[in-house]
């Protein structure tokens, strides 16, 4: 299957960077989001992304405009009709995303592929609630999307060679390095990743070092880039909290279990950068 024009359900942050790439790339994107806030915050967020491509010499204007033009942006799922593939880029709940799943399925041509960006959630059981169980992928990118070469890409229980193979091919199209991956819980950057980010939480609830000692430390020991706890910011602590309940509920391990601290800071709506504070404070 040629896929010429692709739409990307959600227009947070995941989102309008999955929909700057597929632009940039040639291809006409269609970004939904359930709200026009989002959407007009999505444009100016990749615009602002395209200017410092600009600065670093990487784009130049003209490129910009080409695929600025080439984002339309909806409110109504029904444009999505037109599109050989959707990228679903919604909460990390399957509630809400098996939800868009059952609505894309009734609307969507019967040949187009349904992929999810979901960073931990079984493939396979979000194809149970479509009638395309052989066109349903997972295509998880990583923050930040434009910068990040790796896409897991989570075959389902049910998906074929063929939906394996063009989604593979579209993902090398547009600059990326695709990994296939196993439909497993937490796939496999997520798990061992959010278990060690977790882990650092429990160090801080338990007074072992403070935030900033905590990152420093795993900065200059490591030599990570950024410290643990201030990625959790930068992914949101309810994504990371989201996907420590799939592995503990998907493994039946205790080492998986959520820090309390994670839980109680996100019931207290302290999500990291999103949300303005979160182990550090980013007002």
């Amino acid at each position: 299957m040629s896929i010429q024009k692709i739409g990307v359900a959600g227009a947070g942050t995941m989102g309008n960077g999955i929909a700057q790439c597929f632009a940039a790339s040639g291809h006409d994107v269609v970004l939904f989001d359930i709200a026009q806030g989002s959407l007009d915050r999505a444009l100016k967020t990749i615009a602002g992304s395209f200017d410092r491509l600009i600065k670093k010499g990487a784009l130049d204007e003209t490129s910009k405009q080409a695929a600025l033009a080439r984002i339309t942006t909806t409110l109504d799922l029904n444009d999505f009709k037109s599109c050989q593939l959707v990228v679903e880029a919604a909460s990390e709940n399957f509630n809400i995303k098996s939800q868009l799943f059952k609505d894309l399925d009734a609307l969507m041509p019967a040949e187009a592929i349904l992929a999810s960006n979901t960073s931990s959630i079984s493939i396979t059981k979000l194809a149970t609630v479509t009638q395309r169980a052989d066109r349903i992928i997972g295509m998880h990118f990583f923050n930040p999307v434009p910068m990040m070469a790796l896409v897991e890409l989570i075959r389902g229980l049910h998906t074929s060679d063929a939906t394996f193979t063009t989604i593979e091919a579209l993902s090398k199209a547009i600059g990326k390095t695709p990994v296939q991956v196993r439909n497993n819980p937490g796939f496999v950057v997520n798990r061992l990743l959010c278990p060690m980010l977790n882990e650092a939480i429990f160090v801080l609830s338990e007074g072992v070092a403070s935030a900033a000692e905590i990152d420093e430390s795993m900065k200059l020991g490591l030599n990570h880039p950024i410290g643990p706890l201030a990625l959790c910011d930068l992914i949101g602590l309810d994504v990371v909290l989201a996907i420590m309940q799939v592995l503990y509920e998907g493994f039946k391990d205790s080492k998986y279990r959520p820090a309390p601290l994670l839980i109680e800071m996100v019931e207290a709506g302290l999500l990291g950068r999103k949300s303005g504070r979160g182990f550090f404070d980013y007002a």
